[in-house]
């Protein structure tokens, strides 16, 4: 039932950190699944066409079933080292909802993030919950440092591939994947090891437009260059 083309699902998408490393992968998104207006008006800003779900309780996985590719960086408010850390207690705790759509879109491949704080509360339940569903999964601790950004922001990866489909040797299907752009000039500079100059966004009035919107965006935003680089390590062993 999977897609011949190379499509992704991103679930709490917000200012779209997944769609970006996997467009530069070559999976095509097809929809997004955020509740903040402002991040929703990103997503629409540069994905015009890709449909936004409001409410991943709304959203019937089955509609998508088959999709190559799913993704989410689901809330980490009830696990963080700054919060309460409720756990799966917390009413923000969204994971079983996360994990239903993947049951029932049953994508090939999942790569999910949050952070290290869910490694003692809710890590062993989320690997159990994917392997119980016949997914193999690693979970992996990589900081920004790890792709050269001037912070460490170490987060949890999960990835979880669906033991279903046929092995390398014998796939039921060839993927088809889009031709990658040719990466602009700060891409390339990123590849080598070097960002580019990030805008000053220091907390002072200096009349930037939906600042508190931009940083509460930035803050809960994926690393997109580790994401890029665990998919591209992807299209390395995927036919």
């Amino acid at each position: 039932m999977h897609d011949e083309r190379s499509t992704h699902l991103d679930l709490f998408s917000g200012i779209g950190g997944f769609s970006i490393a996997a467009e530069r992968c070559g999976w095509e998104t097809v929809a997004f699944c955020e509740r903040e207006k402002f991040c929703q008006r990103v997503l629409q800003k540069h994905w015009p066409s890709v449909p936004i779900i409001d409410d991943i309780h709304d959203l019937d996985g089955r509609e998508y079933r088959g999709v190559s590719l799913l993704t989410g960086g689901f809330p980490c408010q009830p696990w963080s080292q700054a919060g309460k850390r409720l756990g799966s207690d917390d009413d923000r705790a969204l994971w079983s909802q996360m994990f239903r759509v993947i049951v029932e879109a049953r994508p090939r491949f999942v790569l999910a993030e949050n952070v290290v704080g869910i490694i003692n509360l809710e890590l062993d339940d989320v690997l159990s919950s994917l392997e119980g569903a016949d997914y193999s999964v690693r979970a992996v601790v990589v900081p920004a440092c790890a792709v050269d950004a001037r912070h460490q922001r170490s987060r949890v990866w999960i990835l979880g591939a669906d033991n279903m489909v046929p092995n390398p040797d014998n796939p039921r299907r060839t993927q088809q994947r889009r031709a990658k752009p040719a990466p602009t000039q700060n891409e390339t500079a990123e590849r080598r090891g070097q960002w580019s100059i990030e805008p000053d966004v220091c907390r002072v009035v200096d009349g930037i437009p939906d600042r508190v919107d931009r940083l509460r965006g930035l803050g809960n935003a994926i690393v997109p260059q580790v994401a890029e680089k665990i998919l591209m390590a992807l299209n390395d062993i995927t036919p």
